[in-house]
């Protein structure tokens, strides 16, 4: 007598089934490795920064503004992924410790601009570079056409993540 697992029928229920949990324990591996390296990552470089007295998002804010230079509140605060409410209170912050000024916008009455004061300058003109070097340090771990490979794996894998959001907002 025959199961009933071993069916035509029910192999192939089972087999898709059996592809499925695959995708599915691979897809939840993923997950598990890339947030480890992230979290791995993140707090060496966070090491580094609050070597110098800052938070890893005061530093970001600072790295934005030299980069980029004055930039309205919104717009760093899109450029940092940060609440409108928290780049108020980071910002607020780094005016306090002399690294950020605010200055009113002739457009619009109601913006402000994030710009480095002279101090904020000097600092991150002084750290970024050390910065970067930790960064390059702790990214050794892999070669340069690894981390190339990874660059434009992780943008993809992003870029459908998103695609896959707008999709689900559609709905």
């Amino acid at each position: 007598m025959k199961s009933a697992t071993s069916s035509p029928r029910n192999q192939s229920r089972t087999g898709a089934s059996a592809t499925s949990d695959r995708k599915q324990e691979t897809a939840l591996k993923l997950w598990v490795v890339l947030a480890r390296s992230f979290n791995a990552v993140s707090a060496r470089l966070n090491e580094d920064i609050a070597q110098h007295e800052l938070t890893p998002t005061e530093f970001a804010i600072l790295e934005v503004l030299f980069h980029k230079g004055p930039l309205l509140l919104g717009e760093v605060q899109r450029k940092i992924l940060v609440t409108s409410g928290g780049i108020t209170y980071l910002v607020d912050r780094l005016v306090e410790k002399g690294l950020v000024k605010r200055e009113e916008c002739p457009e619009d009455r109601r913006a402000r601009y994030a710009v480095l004061t002279p101090a904020g300058t000097a600092l991150i003109r002084r750290v970024f570079p050390q910065h970067a070097v930790a960064i390059e340090q702790v990214m050794a771990g892999l070669s340069s056409a690894e981390q190339r490979e990874a660059i434009a794996l992780l943008r993809k894998l992003g870029l459908a993540a998103a695609a896959q959001d707008e999709k689900d907002q559609e709905e």
